[in-house]
């Protein structure tokens, strides 16, 4: 059904401002009717809207898809190492190879270890992620895999980013159709993002010159799609890339999407500028970022959930992202997680119960909704009265 105004009486002020600029209420009114953005569009909303209107738009458009519902999901994370055989310059996380008496590697036993820690918990997702490591290898995750499923059958396994599977995938000499075949039998229902950073070559040349590149990455999450999977698309931001650069790997996913409808949520990623060989360029302002989830939630039309991934923002920008167009802040995770927070994340131990995470959204007015991975809803916490125990809890 077409937006109306009258729906969004704040729209309509805004598009019928004095001196609005003819392009800017051109999209708008585009926005309105549900017609599809062009680049020309995207890159005209980057170098001219102001986020008074963006934020407008795009929280029109996601109170029109998914009113004030808010997704979460309980799950905990699995890093089985930084060692890593890339170097990529924006990252605090891996160690090289050959530096890996700095990093951890964990065992299978350690891992699955994990997993029985999280016994008789509500969790319903695993995710794991981490370096890539040149002795952890396709048997070595499908055992690990295989293990999980046997111990608890019920929990969700989403992960390894296209990076970590090209890697093992030519170092198993398998194709990735059959890569992908074998993990998805050994028990991958789901991957994340990660990894895609920026498609264009020239950029990428620049900050991860010798990991999978955009075709790829693309062909990989194209392949997971064709056997059922869903997964989850990145765009990691605010460094050496300009709104081109954005709206081109935004156009890609736009694509993709539309050939396929495997992609569950698209994730800004913002750039973070700690202990990194980027160190000395400046991090992106909380305006830009919010500008950046509004701009997001108009151009990726076709991707039904726009995920704030809270632990790399902080709670009270992810707060401020469920007016720009964001429906989702991730999971209640946990403070295991170390990919974000070496880079300086605002949140250095992340780690929110229940309780907590429900309350932030209701702070910010909406609804909290626990999900699981594939956007099944479980509980709508709306009405739910947590005590003070609840909320202090670590």
């Amino acid at each position: 059904m077409t937006m109306r105004r009258t729906d969004h009486p704040a729209v309509e002020t805004l598009l019928q401002q004095p001196g609005l600029d003819t392009a800017l209420r051109t999209i708008g009114e585009k926005v309105l009717a549900q017609e599809r953005l062009t680049p020309k569009d995207g890159i005209t909303l980057f170098e001219k809207g102001e986020p008074g209107l963006l934020g407008a738009l795009a929280n029109a458009v996601r109170e029109r898809m998914h009113g004030h519902k808010t997704y979460f999901n309980r799950n905990f994370h699995i890093e089985p190492t930084n060692v890593c055989v890339f170097a990529c310059k924006f990252c605090a996380y891996s160690r090289l190879y050959k530096h890996r008496e700095e990093g951890w590697e964990l065992s299978i036993d350690q891992m699955l270890d994990i997993v029985k820690g999280y016994d008789g918990q509500p969790v319903t997702e695993v995710h794991i992620v981490g370096g890539v490591h040149p002795k952890m290898n396709l048997e070595f995750f499908c055992e690990l895999m295989r293990k999980i499923k046997a111990h608890r059958p019920d929990l969700h396994i989403k992960g390894f980013t296209a990076v970590e599977l090209d890697y093992m995938f030519r170092k198993a000499k398998v194709s990735v159709e059959e890569g992908m075949r074998i993990m998805h039998e050994a028990g991958l229902q789901s991957m994340p993002g990660g990894g895609a950073e920026i498609f264009d070559p020239a950029i990428r040349a620049q900050i991860c010159h010798d990991k999978v590149d955009a075709d790829g990455w693309l062909h990989i999450h194209r392949t997971a799609h064709q056997l059922g999977m869903v997964t989850n698309a990145t765009m990691l931001y605010g460094h050496i890339e300009n709104y081109g650069h954005r709206i081109d790997h935004m156009e890609r996913l736009r694509q993709l999407q539309d050939e396929t409808h495997g992609f569950n949520t698209f994730i800004p990623l913002k750039f973070r500028n700690k202990d990194n060989e980027m160190s000395h360029i400046p991090e992106s302002t909380v305006i830009e970022d919010l500008r950046m989830y509004a701009i997001a939630r108009l151009y990726m039309d076709n991707f039904s959930h726009l995920k704030a991934y809270w632990p790399m923002l902080g709670r009270s920008t992810a707060q401020l992202t469920l007016s720009f167009g964001v429906n989702d802040l991730d999971g209640t995770i946990d403070d295991t997680t170390k990919i974000y927070s070496m880079a300086g994340a605002e949140e250095q131990h992340p780690s929110m119960n229940t309780a907590q995470l429900a309350m932030l959204i209701k702070q910010a007015g909406r609804r909290p909704v626990e999900r699981d991975t594939v956007y099944n809803e479980i509980k709508d916490y709306t009405d739910e009265v947590f005590s003070d125990e609840e909320l202090l809890a670590n």
